[in-house]
């Protein structure tokens, strides 16, 4: 009877450390991309670049310190149709940048970005292009092109339990 006993609580171990193992390798397979997340959650500093893939889209960004502004393009990496691309930047102060106006992207073809930073102070940054999802209202319709100001631009002066909620393909 005994053995049976620690047999069972030899397969239950057994069983506990193979969820766990399970576990810790899709929370590291998941963490390892960007797509499918708003921010990686790393911060970079004002003189890094911001050069990553969501979505489909590669979206490369710098700070330029004399035109306290964030400068770059967002580039469709796929053999498909990008719909309504857009980019936005998350200060270290809290204050968000765009998203700038929604954009479609045939396959190979990129668009120069523009944010125009704020004068509060910063000292990190973290970015992040999004594409499709429902953004006519959501966003507003956006300025052209070397105008995107970033404070204040619709659902993002809000955020909570999720930016997203209930749309798009982010």
């Amino acid at each position: 009877m005994y053995k049976n006993l620690d047999l069972i609580r030899h397969e239950k171990l057994v069983f506990v450390v193979v969820i766990f193992v399970l576990a810790i390798t899709a929370s590291a397979c998941s963490s390892s991309r960007d797509e499918g997340f708003e921010e990686s959650g790393t911060e970079l500093a004002l003189d890094q670049t911001y050069d990553r893939i969501r979505g489909g889209a590669r979206l490369v960004l710098i700070y330029d310190e004399g035109s306290n502004s964030f400068h770059g393009h967002v580039e469709n990496i796929t053999e498909g149709i990008l719909e309504q691309v857009r980019v936005e930047v998350h200060l270290s102060n809290g204050v968000k940048l765009g998203p700038t106006t929604p954009v479609d992207l045939e396959p190979g073809e990129s668009t120069k970005i523009i944010l125009a930073a704020t004068t509060s102070i910063f000292d990190g940054w973290t970015a992040h292009p999004e594409v499709g999802g429902g953004v006519t209202g959501e966003h507003g319709q956006g300025k052209g092109e070397g105008e995107h100001q970033g404070e204040g631009d619709g659902e993002h002066d809000r955020e909570g339990g999720g930016e997203h909620e209930g749309g798009g393909s982010d």
